[in-house]
């Protein structure tokens, strides 16, 4: 089991930048894929990217291809998103997840869950 905590939300200007990151308990963060999700108000949860285990493998969701940067430090528990380029569009609570399977995009496809972070982009 992996408990994750996420932190670095707040509110930021258009075209300004913010990096999430999500710390995890236990010794074996490095067996589990993390993946960022975020969800908007009246809207569902969403994929924003994902990183494998060792971090070889990464994906984004095409809204922020080019923006966003997903990294991971297995020495120190934690994943990271780095967010560029904001737009109010990204306004959203940003939950990182865990699986040890390789779920993609698939919200409910995950086993652990942190509780969120705000990210509010001001026009």
């Amino acid at each position: 089991q992996v408990q994750l905590v996420e932190s670095g939300g707040g509110l930021v200007q258009a075209g300004g930048s913010l990096r999430l990151s999500c710390a995890a308990s236990g010794r074996t963060f490095s067996t589990y894929h993390m993946g960022w999700f975020r969800q908007a108000p009246g809207k569902e949860r969403e994929f924003v990217a994902v990183i494998s285990r060792s971090g070889l493998y990464i994906y984004y969701a095409d809204s922020v291809k080019g923006r966003f940067t997903i990294s991971r430090d297995n020495a120190k528990n934690t994943v990271y998103l780095q967010m560029n380029s904001l737009k109010p569009e990204d306004t959203a609570v940003y939950y990182c997840a865990a699986d040890s399977g390789w779920n993609t995009v698939t919200p409910s496809a995950y086993a652990y869950w942190g509780q969120g972070t705000q990210v509010t982009v001001s026009s």
